[in-house]
């Protein structure tokens, strides 16, 4: 990825979390940035965090996945 796709594709994902409201979302997108910073450890998520962390490692694990592009295009136009 280039320095300009993963400038955009943070950007895409800022504005993406702005408009969340599902508090189950934001627990987990929480869980993965406390692992990430260190500030916390698998043993202190919750089991739904556990579970959607594993969920999304899986879907990366067998090409379950996408470019930003299309995630946003899918976003936009359903």
């Amino acid at each position: 990825m280039s320095v300009a796709e993963v400038k955009e594709t943070k950007t895409n994902l800022k504005a993406w979390i702005d408009q969340l409201s599902d508090a189950n979302m934001l627990s987990m997108l929480e869980g993965v940035r406390m692992l990430n910073a260190g500030q916390s450890s698998w043993d202190d998520l919750s089991e739904y965090q556990k579970e959607n962390i594993n969920a999304g490692l899986d879907d990366i694990k067998h090409g379950h996945v996408m470019s930003s592009d299309e995630f946003w295009n899918h976003l936009k136009n359903g």
